[in-house]
């Protein structure tokens, strides 16, 4: 079942997450923000870009599964990209927050670019941190945990953003918003190149096929797809929570600002991310009683049931409900959350057991996928729904506004959570979990397979 993976090699691949994180967050939480009330775009024009974006770059996701599969390095398959990629990943980070005075066309085409730019390269470097997993150990329960340091890094990655984005951005600019998220940027970007080069330095992949070919041609990966339902779903849950993320994510700092008048609360609200670490932390025990699937279910059902009681809270214009309610939903998707990229490591095993074929950077590619493509759709949806409600920036909203941004903010991710409630109930590996891991080792023992 493979050895276990040390406390040292752990840390530093969760500091890989800590470090996607630190860039990621800043997009989910900030730049629909930014993008209207900093740089000056039209909030429908942005709406437009970020599904334009994300659709575009998403199909970049199987194309980087592919090239992982057929990468075979001194480093491994998955490695080598933190070493390659982390500079321009941060480098393009910084352009992104970045505002040159261009006319209302250029500022769009340039956001364009940028954005387009840095999905690519996420994709490129933070695939390559999923599809890891898959080869430092093939025992399951030790997945989980690796997976759930992962999860735990990652989140500190996002509660850094949480609550030091704004009072950096005070600190950098001065009253200048323009500079103060440009110097935050290359502050975050410059602790996510040292991050990304640990995980690269500190990390193995143990699971390879001794003998036999390193890399997987296209034509072979995709059949690791064939009857591999559990795949299916997890890449449409994916989508469906990413665009519940994003679009609660993108409209925290509206909701605050508009509806409740309180924007000094924005630090606080997105603060309580960090209580997704309860739920993460809390996962391996509750998995290990109910099982991967059931844990995920109830952690997506808490999650919608907590937009229900954000809800309450806004009917009631209270605060501490909408508090409340942001610690239980945090909590409950930090189950859902922190097990998805370890279900997904199951599905490449479910993938080779069924084939014969192991597409790790195929398969894990539905991840980036997931991301991408929810994040494009809940992003132009919540831009979409704000310009239909004829959203001013920095100005007093109508009824029409205001009700747009709560309907981003609360039904959009009550839908989606639901829906991947409904998704997770035909999820169905944890049964035959031990029989199926049983029979690849037994199959890469006979082929001579190596797990050092």
């Amino acid at each position: 079942m493979g050895k276990q993976v040390s406390w040292k090699e752990r840390i530093s691949y969760g500091l890989g997450d800590t470090a996607s994180n630190m860039v990621f967050q800043m997009i989910t939480m900030y730049l629909m923000f930014f993008y209207t009330d900093v740089y000056g775009l039209n909030v429908a024009a942005v709406g437009t870009l970020f599904l334009v974006a994300r659709v575009i770059d998403a199909f970049d996701s199987p194309i980087i599964g592919v090239l992982i599969d057929r990468t075979d390095t001194r480093w491994g398959k998955s490695r080598p990209y933190f070493l390659w990629l982390a500079v321009p990943f941060a480098i393009v980070a910084v352009l992104t927050f970045t505002t040159p005075d261009f006319s209302d066309t250029g500022k769009l085409v340039y956001a364009y670019a940028t954005y387009i730019t840095l999905g690519i390269l996420y994709a490129a470097i933070n695939l390559p941190l999923t599809s890891l997993l898959t080869s430092m150990t093939s025992n399951s329960g030790e997945r989980t945990v690796v997976n759930s340091v992962r999860m735990i890094f990652g989140q500190l990655g996002g509660l850094i953003v949480s609550v030091g984005a704004l009072p950096l951005v005070a600190f950098f600019g001065g009253g200048n918003q323009r500079q103060g998220f440009l110097w935050t940027m290359v502050l975050f970007a410059a602790v996510a190149v040292v991050f990304f080069f640990m995980t690269f330095a500190n990390t193995r992949e143990r699971v390879q096929i001794a003998g036999g070919k390193q890399t997987v041609p296209f034509k072979e990966s995709v059949k690791a797809l064939k009857g591999n339902l559990p795949w299916w779903l997890l890449l449409f849950i994916n989508v469906f929570f990413w665009i519940a993320f994003t679009s609660k994510g993108q409209s925290t700092a509206f909701f605050l600002k508009y509806n409740f008048g309180r924007e000094d609360l924005i630090p606080l609200v997105n603060g309580l991310n960090v209580l997704m670490l309860a739920g993460i932390g809390l996962m391996p025990l509750v998995a290990s009683r109910i099982g991967k699937r059931n844990t995920s279910l109830l952690g997506m059902a808490v999650g919608a049931g907590s937009q229900l009681i954000v809800y309450a809270g806004a009917v009631m214009n209270s605060v501490p409900v909408i508090v409340g309610a942001a610690i239980i939903g945090n909590i409950g998707i930090g189950f859902a959350a922190g097990l998805m990229y370890a279900m997904l490591a199951d599905t490449v095993d479910y993938g080779e057991w069924k084939s014969g074929v192991r597409a790790q950077g195929l398969l894990t590619a539905s991840s980036s996928f997931g991301v991408k493509f929810g994040m494009g759709i809940g992003g132009a949806l919540a831009a979409w729904i704000l310009a239909t409600g004829n959203y001013v920036p920095n100005g007093t909203q109508a009824a029409s506004g205001l009700a747009a941004i709560q309907f981003n903010f609360v039904w959009t991710p009550f839908i989606c959570f639901m829906v991947c409630v409904l998704l997770f109930l035909f999820y169905k590996i944890d049964p035959i979990e031990k029989q199926m891991i049983g029979e690849l080792e037994a199959r890469r023992g006979q082929a001579g397979t190596v797990q050092a």
